[in-house]
């Protein structure tokens, strides 16, 4: 089976991208090595070609009332904002992590993981609260998508937009024309721990703004940025990756999503089991670990004398910090800061410190 390709496969191709297979999608995972445009985006702005997101549009009198039923977020929001959210089984289970932007009265946009396009979807449409009044469309075959990511990235945009980027808050959105393509949804959102804005484009006129925005941000020192800075970038902010650190296995309590967890809304799918896992009391949860001498990777196993308890779900050597960081599962009885667990780390055991919070602050 031929890989999909995004409008910009050219620009990767001629850049010399090493591209590999990403959930049927071709795409680039480093153009010039991980560890350089790791540090191209902490110290000035990186160019991300994120197209194999998913987008769906829902429209209708009760689009926000359907959004609510389905999401576990509060969606409190209002017209030209957004906000990140799970959306569960009635298990309580992670069917997907969305970000919901709120466009209009009458339209909501739910962006979705690239992997999960189809089962959002089909889950959406499956468990719409209103048919007939409120429509899920698919829309992810018409846009393309960036992101522009780092201390740089506003600058590098409002170069090629007449919207203004400054009156645009964290989780709010605007649209307007980019670099000559009308139509275009600018958020600032992003998956990095930096700021930024990620740009939904219509994909007519889409392969033009790839050279466009690398031309604006050459003063700033811009570079494509691919998958593998990419995924990098977003452990040492602590963002959670569906498929490693959540699934439909895992609840948002357990992955310390709590924040995103609204149990005062009358109802939404899934509230019924997290309800009563609050009540009867975690067994495990998701916490961040400082690890001595051995990189931790996807798959290890967390061991407390001897015995494995738990498992890592993301792992890697900090580019920023220099130090073994991973996100894993451990006992609630070992989840607290401080607490000291091991991880066998290819046979080996490694001592590893819960730690509180992310991995990296930025500075401004």
């Amino acid at each position: 089976m031929s890989l999909r390709r995004t409008p910009f496969f050219a620009h990767h191709k001629a850049a010399n991208a090493r591209l590999i297979d990403f959930g049927g999608w071709e795409l680039p995972v480093q153009y010039t090595g991980i560890l350089q445009e790791h540090a191209t985006v902490r110290s000035a702005v990186g160019l991300f070609d994120v197209s194999h997101m998913g987008e769906v549009f829902v429209r209708g009198p009760k689009a926000l009332e359907a959004v609510r039923h389905l999401v576990t977020n509060d969606v409190n929001i209002p017209i030209g904002r957004a906000q990140y959210s799970p959306m569960c089984h009635p298990s309580g289970g992670i069917v997907d992590d969305l970000i919901v932007y709120r466009m209009s009265e009458a339209e909501i946009l739910i962006c979705v993981n690239a992997a999960n396009r189809d089962k959002d979807f089909q889950w959406m449409v499956a468990n719409n609260p209103f048919p007939g009044e409120v429509e899920f469309v698919d829309e992810g075959e018409a846009w393309a998508q960036v992101a522009v990511q780092g201390r740089h990235a506003a600058a590098t945009l409002q170069r090629l937009t007449t919207a203004d980027l400054a009156a645009v808050p964290y989780y709010g959105h605007t649209t307007g024309t980019v670099a000559g393509v009308d139509g275009c949804i600018l958020a600032r959102t992003g998956y990095t721990g930096e700021d930024g804005f990620e740009v939904f484009l219509p994909k007519d006129g889409a392969d033009l703004l790839w050279p466009a925005i690398l031309e604006a941000g050459a003063g700033f020192g811009i570079a494509p940025i691919g998958l593998g800075a990419r995924d990098t970038l977003r452990l040492e902010a602590r963002m959670c990756l569906y498929g490693n650190d959540i699934d439909d296995e895992t609840t948002p309590l357990e992955a310390q999503l709590g924040w995103a967890v609204k149990l005062s809304k009358p109802d939404f799918i899934g509230k019924a089991a997290l309800v009563a896992q609050r009540e009867t009391g975690l067994k495990r949860r998701l916490v961040g670990l400082k690890v001595a001498d051995k990189i931790a990777r996807h798959g290890n196993p967390v061991v407390i004398d001897g015995a494995p308890v738990g498992v890592v779900t993301s792992g890697t050597r900090s580019p920023t910090t220099n130090e073994n960081i991973a996100l894993a599962y451990v006992p609630t009885s070992h989840a607290a800061p401080g607490s000291v667990v091991g991880v066998d780390v290819r046979g080996k055991a490694a001592e590893a410190v819960v730690v509180k919070g992310n991995f990296f602050e930025r500075d401004y």
